[in-house]
C-alpha cells in the first residue's frame, strides 16, 4: 500500500487537457511520476543529508504532502505542527521522540501520527537510511513551528533504545566488512549516505539508473540486492521488467535473460 501511495503521489501536478468542471472551472489533474525536483533540507531545520520531494501542495481544505529522506544518522531539529501531521514510513528505519518521552523505532510500512502542539523529532537511524511521506495540514499559513536542533547526546540515545538494531552490521558490512572496512564505509556513508541522498535524482529514479546499469554490466549478485531496493524505492515488478526486455536491445540478450532470471528469485520474495 505504501509503495502504491508514494509512486501515485512523488510527482508534479499538471493540469489535464480533456477535464473541464461542469461549471467551467479547472478540471481534473493528474500526478506525473518523477517530474517533482527535490530540494536540500536546510541546516537551519535538520542535521545531517536530508533531501526534501514536494508530493503536493496545500489546497483549500487539504493539506500539503512532501517526501523526506535521511541519509544514516540525519534527523529534523525539535518542532510541533499547529495542526498535526501524518508520517508514512516507505523506506528503511528510523527514530521518533516526543519531547520527554521514550524514543521510538518507525520502519517501512509504519504510519505515525503527530497531534497538533506535540513537540518532537525524527530521523534515521544510525545505520540505516529512511524515507517517509508528510502530509502536513496548516492553520492560516503556518503547518510547522521550527524550534532547537536535536542535540548528539539526545540522538546518541537511539542506540539506548535498540541496542541490536542500531548494532546491526550494513549490507556492506556483511559482503565485505571483514576483508576490507573502509570500502564498507565508504559504500555506506558515501555512496548511499551522500550520493543516493542527493536531490537532483529521486530514489526512484537512481534505482532504475542502478538497475540498468547492472543488467548492461551482467552483474546479477549487485542486480539481486537493487532489484530489491528498487522496489523499496516505488518502481513496480512491470515497470523492472520492463526494463530489462528494453535493454535486451542494447545491452545483448543473455545479459537480459541473465536478469530475467534474477527477477523472478528477487519477486518472490516479499518487498
Amino acid at each position: 500500500m505504501n509503495r502504491i501511495f508514494a509512486a501515485a503521489v512523488s510527482s508534479l501536478t499538471v493540469t489535464c487537457a480533456c477535464a473541464q468542471a461542469a461549471g467551467g472551472g479547472p478540471g481534473q489533474t493528474i500526478a506525473r511520476a518523477g517530474s517533482q525536483k527535490a530540494s536540500i533540507g536546510p541546516a537551519e531545520f535538520f542535521t545531517g543529508a536530508v533531501t526534501v520531494e514536494p508530493v503536493f501542495p496545500a489546497r483549500p481544505g487539504f493539506p500539503s504532502a512532501a517526501n523526506v529522506s535521511f541519509a544514516p544518522g540525519a534527523r529534523s531539529a525539535w518542532h510541533t505542527h499547529p495542526a498535526g501531521q501524518q508520517l508514512i514510513v516507505l523506506t528503511g528505519r528510523g527514530f521518533t521522540q516526543e519531547w520527554g518521552g521514550p524514543i521510538t523505532e518507525i520502519k517501512a510500512g509504519d504510519v505515525v501520527w503527530c497531534p497538533p502542539g506535540i513537540k518532537h523529532w525524527h530521523g534515521a537511524a544510525p545505520d540505516s537510511p529512511m524515507t517517509h511521506t508528510a502530509v502536513t495540514a496548516s492553520i492560516g499559513d503556518k503547518n510547522v513551528d521550527w524550534m532547537e536542533k536535536v542535540s548528539d547526546e539526545q540522538y546518541g540515545a537511539v542506540r539506548a533504545a535498540a541496542p541490536v538494531a542500531a548494532s546491526a552490521p550494513s549490507g556492506a558490512q556483511k559482503l565485505f566488512g571483514d576483508i576490507a572496512p573502509k570500502l564498507a564505509d565508504l559504500t555506506d556513508q558515501v555512496l548511499f549516505g551522500d550520493v543516493w541522498a542527493r536531490p537532483n535524482l529521486a530514489r526512484r529514479d537512481r534505482s532504475l539508473a542502478t538497475v540498468s546499469a547492472l543488467i548492461a554490466l551482467n552483474r546479477p549478485e549487485q542486480l539481486r540486492a537493487h532489484l530489491a531496493l528498487a522496489r523499496q524505492n516505488g518502481l513496480s515488478e512491470d515497470e523492472l521488467v520492463e526494463t530489462l526486455t528494453h535493454l535486451a536491445f542494447y545491452a545483448g540478450w543473455p545479459n537480459a535473460i541473465n536478469a530475467a532470471n534474477v527477477a523472478r528469485d528477487v519477486f518472490k520474495e516479499k518487498p
